[in-house]
C-alpha cells in the first residue's frame, strides 16, 4: 500500500510510453509549456467535465471522477465513468486526435480500470476511447495482456522517477508535437554545433504544413 504523498498521476502512464524524457521533465522536474496540441486537449476535456452527473434510462453518467490505487500508488481523474443498470463501470476517456500504435491511450484506460476495480470492489471488463477527430468510440477490452502491460509501465514509471535521473534526450520525429522541445532540445546530442544550428535544422527537416517544408531560416 502506498502513501498518498507517493501517488504518482495516471496520465505520466502516456507521458512515459510517448517519450521518457519528456515524461521525467513534466513529473521529477515539473517542467511544463502549453502548445496548440495541449491547449485544444485541455480545451475538449473542460467541455466534457462540465457537466458532473447526468442520468438517462438505464444508466448515471458521471464525469471528472477521482480515481486512486492505493495497492500501485496512483491517482487520476476519469474523463466519463458510466454506470449501466446491471453491468460493471464503463470508464470513457476523450481524446482530441486519433487512435495511436503505442498502446498509450488504452494503458491510461486500462489504468483508470484497475482504480475502478479497487474502490468499487467489482471488476471492470471494458472501457472506451472517444477520439474527437473521427468522433467514435473505439471498445477496449481489459485483457490479461493489456493488464500485465499496464501494470509493467506502472512499475518502470516509479523506478525512473525514484531513480531522479532525466532520461538522455533521444531526437525522433515526434519531438515537433512535443510542447517541452525547447527546454528538451533533443538533437543536441547528435552534433549540431548549438543550439541555433539544432532548432533550425530539425524544424526545416521535419516539420511539414502539408506537403510543403516549413522555412524557418
Amino acid at each position: 500500500m502506498f502513501d498518498e504523498e507517493d501517488f504518482f498521476p495516471i496520465s505520466a502512464l502516456q507521458h512515459l510510453i510517448f517519450c521518457p524524457r519528456q515524461c521525467a521533465l513534466i513529473h521529477m522536474d515539473r517542467v511544463w509549456e502549453e502548445n496548440n496540441l495541449t491547449i485544444e486537449g485541455k480545451q475538449l476535456h473542460d467541455r466534457v467535465h462540465q457537466d458532473e452527473v447526468e442520468s438517462r434510462p438505464g444508466v448515471r453518467i458521471v464525469r471528472a471522477l477521482w480515481l486512486r490505487s492505493l495497492k500501485y500508488g496512483i491517482s487520476g481523474i476519469a474523463d466519463v465513468v458510466e454506470f449501466h443498470d446491471g453491468n460493471a463501470p464503463y470508464p470513457v476517456e476523450y481524446k482530441r486526435g486519433r487512435s495511436k500504435r503505442d498502446k498509450s491511450d488504452e494503458v491510461q484506460l486500462c489504468a483508470q480500470a484497475i482504480c475502478l476495480e479497487e474502490m468499487m470492489k467489482t471488476e471492470v471488463p471494458k472501457g472506451s476511447l472517444y477520439y474527437w477527430q473521427p468522433r467514435r468510440r473505439e471498445e477496449v477490452m481489459f485483457s490479461e495482456k493489456l493488464r500485465n502491460f499496464t501494470l509493467s509501465i506502472i512499475q518502470e514509471l516509479r523506478e525512473m522517477l525514484d531513480s531522479c535521473q532525466l532520461p538522455k534526450a533521444v531526437a525522433s520525429k515526434k519531438c515537433v508535437r512535443c510542447s517541452l522541445i525547447e527546454q528538451c532540445m533533443p538533437a543536441l546530442s547528435n552534433g549540431q554545433k548549438s543550439a541555433d544550428d539544432y532548432f533550425s535544422d530539425f524544424f526545416r527537416n521535419n516539420y511539414t504544413i502539408g506537403e510543403q517544408k516549413c522555412d524557418v531560416s
